[in-house]
């Protein structure tokens, strides 16, 4: 456990004192997702224990407990009942698609908000109007949705192929494990691939963990793929680029929001190079904004303090935790923390960005009938034009490493796509 982690677990002190706010925060710390999950969890801890060190939520402390649960469903849900019973949680920070999924009725009837990392479109129908998914008034997320961020990723896909000069109908493929995670979005890109002009290749499935995968590489080849949506997270990916790199494979690789980071560029070197992915702040690490002080004061909480370069997941995981107080902030001044005034406290303000985190969150928005809370996607490229043997920080600093926004694509909030 990191020192922040164990910070946050230590504000714990084993049942929440009667004045304190108890939070559930579930993490992927040592599982198939870690390798973003880690940043991600110590984004979220951290901010929590600087928000305890500037006083909590309207005096009260939040009393945080993090677990570490794997990525495993049953330790989710056994975790998960203790949190809703006794000393029940106020809200939970969480992570994983098939776990969220699998607790959409459980926190619907214990009434407990569920900020997770987890951006399946399941969880964005609060009413259950579109007969898709089950209703899910109490899930929320931050960020656009894996079936959004896909929609945003093809139309940049088939501008791109224009610019290109590409002739006929380009080819996609969807690529990733055969998971309730990678397959989240399935359906749905391959809809909107179809309605933009592309050929349809059958998916193609490698595992959520590092592997050899070269004979997935030459299925896309002989295939003729040109677009190929990278499901997973970045550490399997990593193992997917380098193989059809060897492989030869010309392919335009987009990410999910999972799939790349500036971790994954060290790793995978040169062949991250080109790969796109959709950013769900408005800046990286090393990026200038009104709330990158915040954001320095947090990363001081926890092992290497400011100094230390984070990824783009741990500023995500800021962004969540700080949502879920500003909505406690809300709640503690209308009625008080309950998971209904709460979830009522994420309802209160559009085109929100909490304070402290101006030009670091984006403007989201969600209501009692959509909690599709950012519909802008931007798209961002990874540059990668030399040797990555030297830290992140480094490669960042001299330039090595670069992140790139190529588009902003504004989706409309369709009421067809609610929950797909």
């Amino acid at each position: 456990m990191t020192a922040a982690l164990a910070l946050a677990g230590a504000l714990a002190g084993g049942a929440a004192l009667a004045q304190d706010i108890a939070v559930g925060h579930l993490a992927d710390q040592s599982g198939p997702t870690s390798d973003v999950g880690v940043p991600y969890g110590q984004g979220v801890a951290d901010a929590l224990a600087y928000i305890n060190s500037k006083g909590g939520i309207a005096g009260k402390k939040l009393a945080v407990e993090t677990v570490d649960y794997g990525y495993q469903v049953p330790r989710a849900v056994a975790q998960y009942k203790k949190w809703s019973e006794g000393t029940k949680v106020a809200a939970i920070q969480g992570w994983g698609t098939a776990d969220t999924e699998a607790m959409i009725g459980f926190v619907t009837k214990d009434q407990i908000p569920y900020l997770s990392a987890s951006y399946s479109a399941a969880l964005t129908d609060p009413g259950g109007k579109s007969g898709r998914t089950k209703a899910a008034p109490y899930n929320f997320f931050y960020g656009p949705s894996y079936s959004d961020a896909v929609r945003a990723l093809l139309i940049w896909a088939a501008e791109d192929w224009k610019a290109k000069g590409g002739t006929g109908k380009p080819k996609f493929v969807h690529m990733g494990a055969n998971h309730p995670y990678p397959n989240s979005p399935k359906e749905a890109g391959e809809a909107m691939a179809k309605e933009l002009g592309f050929d349809i290749i059958p998916p193609v499935q490698f595992a959520m963990t590092p592997g050899d995968y070269t004979s997935q590489c030459l299925t896309i080849k002989d295939a003729g793929a040109n677009y190929a949506y990278l499901a997973n997270t970045a550490g399997s990916n990593i193992s997917v680029l380098k193989a059809c790199k060897t492989a030869g494979v010309n392919v335009q690789f987009m990410g999910n929001v999972w799939g790349m980071d500036e971790n994954a560029a060290k790793a995978a070197g040169d062949a991250a190079n080109g790969v796109v992915f959709p950013m769900r702040t408005g800046i990286a690490w090393n990026g200038e904004a009104p709330g990158k002080a915040t954001l320095a004061a947090i990363s001081k909480l926890s092992s290497g303090g400011a100094d230390v370069y984070r990824p783009v997941h741990y500023l995500t995981g800021v962004c969540s935790a700080y949502y879920m107080a500003e909505a406690m902030d809300w709640a503690a001044k209308n009625g008080g923390v309950t998971g209904p005034n709460v979830q009522q406290g994420m309802y209160q303000k559009k085109d929100w960005v909490p304070a402290g985190m101006e030009g670091v969150c984006l403007p989201s928005s969600w209501s009692a009938e959509d909690h599709r809370g950012l519909m802008s996607v931007n798209i961002y490229r990874m540059n990668v034009g030399g040797a990555t043997e030297a830290p992140v920080a480094d490669l960042v600093k001299n330039g090595t490493i670069k992140l790139e926004k190529v588009k902003t694509v504004e989706l409309e909030r369709k009421a067809d796509r609610l929950g797909w």
